[in-house]
């Protein structure tokens, strides 16, 4: 699977914007797609994920309300709806695909992974 995200910039804080990550392969629609970011001078955190089917979605605390991942297996992609982003929430944002059943939080299980988009939040 070759991952393609896009749709980082800059928005103010309160603000909305959408990340879109595009994979190619046969493994996508098999394959949990899990969103990652990494903040400046720290590790790269867990953001959300979806299953397969779309139909189980688990994101951290922090993002809880506030970001939505859907899955379009037509279009082979994964979004990533950020609302009411905040200053904290800017990071480079990775999406990720993990060709296991379970949905997995750490970055270890994730088998493949797109170049990064960069959000910034401006407050």
């Amino acid at each position: 699977v070759q991952l393609q995200a896009s749709g980082g910039g800059l928005v103010q804080a309160g603000g909305s914007l959408r990340l879109s990550c595009a994979a190619s392969g046969r493994t996508f629609s098999s394959s949990v797609m899990g969103w990652f970011r990494q903040a400046p001078g720290k590790e790269r955190e867990f953001v959300g994920a979806v299953s397969q089917d779309g139909s189980q979605k688990y994101y951290t605390d922090s993002v809880k309300g506030r970001f939505t991942i859907s899955r379009d297996s037509a279009k082979n992609t994964v979004y990533l709806q950020m609302n009411n982003v905040k200053p904290e929430d800017t990071a480079v944002y990775y999406c990720a695909a993990d060709v296991s059943p379970v949905i997995h939080t750490s970055p270890r299980h994730y088998d493949y992974w797109g170049q990064g988009t960069l959000v910034t939040v401006s407050s």
